[in-house]
């Protein structure tokens, strides 16, 4: 482990409140069951896995369930615990903010809360919201307000809109097919030149966009860029490495993203740690991976987006930037 202590972009909170709400309908999280969430288990789980710090998000489903008067009430509920978290605990906790689509007013309105009362680090968004993708003009208005922030946007993925496969799990496969046609969505529509000053970053290794990247843009879409225009675009994304540093995934990974834009994930706690341990705390991806590209991976590409979290002794782990991934 680095002694400076990784930046975990993608882990999750679960506030005892939103749990006992969703658990109220029946609702699991990706057909997972709702693990219980403490302070104190997330910050073992960080020391044991070299985690210095964790900017926590709530999962899928997220809080709109078709109401949005409950919706608003619900992010606002969420958004505060995490806020308590890093106040309480600055140096381990950072927070992506819930927010409210497909109701737009009531995400500007808690997108606005919670970056400026309670200075979340970024916010989330689901990839689909009953079938609409990021990069549907409905969602513009939010967009628009959080490219003028120059905000950072997990994209999380949800249901797929459509039925399920018995015995294989949302998770398992349909969570990284979410992911990849909203960065799809997302390029075909501009986004990437219409919002430039957003940094999105899309889980799980970015579904299979690095994998496929090319057979998007040369199997041309009515209205997309160029093929080189295309990929181009879908390499402005960021990506974290949750569940997808396997010796087969994460060279993909490293090649095809642009210098700086891989940082590390973990999925917790919905991915146990003997899970996290396999794909992130043994490196199984990282056979004649430099230590500087670890490093960089590890913590300081992270700290690029999130400056608050940046080392106080930077000049001693300054990474240059041709060997940053």
């Amino acid at each position: 482990m680095y002694s400076y202590g990784r930046i975990d972009v993608h882990q999750h909170i679960v506030p005892p409140g939103y749990a006992a709400w969703l658990a109220e309908q029946g609702i699991t999280a990706g057909g997972m069951p709702l693990p219980k969430w403490t302070q104190q288990d997330a910050i073992g789980q960080m020391d044991e896995l070299g985690i210095a710090t964790g900017v926590v998000s709530v999962s899928t489903p997220g809080v709109h369930l078709g109401d949005d008067r409950m919706a608003r009430a619900k992010a606002r509920e969420v958004n505060e615990y995490a806020a308590e978290q890093v106040k309480d605990r600055p140096d381990r906790f950072g927070f992506f903010a819930t927010l409210t689509l497909p109701d737009v007013a009531g995400a500007l309105a808690e997108a606005a809360y919670a970056l400026d009362e309670l200075a979340a680090d970024g916010v989330i968004l689901l990839a689909n919201v009953r079938g609409a993708y990021l990069g549907d003009p409905a969602f513009d208005p939010l967009m628009d307000e959080l490219d003028r922030r120059s905000a950072v946007v997990f994209v999380h993925p949800s249901h797929l809109p459509g039925p399920g496969v018995e015995g294989i799990p949302a998770f398992l496969a349909d969570f990284l097919l979410d992911t990849t046609r909203a960065a799809i969505n997302l390029v075909r529509h501009g986004a990437m030149d219409r919002w430039p000053n957003l940094r999105i970053i899309l889980s799980h290794g970015g579904g299979f966009v690095p994998y496929a990247a090319h057979r998007f843009a040369y199997t041309r879409l009515e209205g997309s860029p160029s093929p080189a225009d295309f990929l181009a675009a879908l390499g402005r994304f960021h990506f974290d490495t949750a569940l997808s540093s396997s010796p087969a995934a994460l060279p993909s990974l490293l090649s095809f993203a642009q210098p700086g834009h891989v940082m590390f994930g973990s999925d917790w706690p919905y991915a146990p740690v003997r899970s996290v341990r396999h794909f992130e705390g043994e490196w199984t991806g990282y056979d004649g991976v430099s230590e500087p590209v670890r490093a960089a991976v590890d913590r300081r590409n992270a700290e690029r987006l999130f400056p608050r979290l940046s080392s106080k002794d930077a000049s001693d782990l300054e990474i240059r930037q041709d060997m940053a991934v």
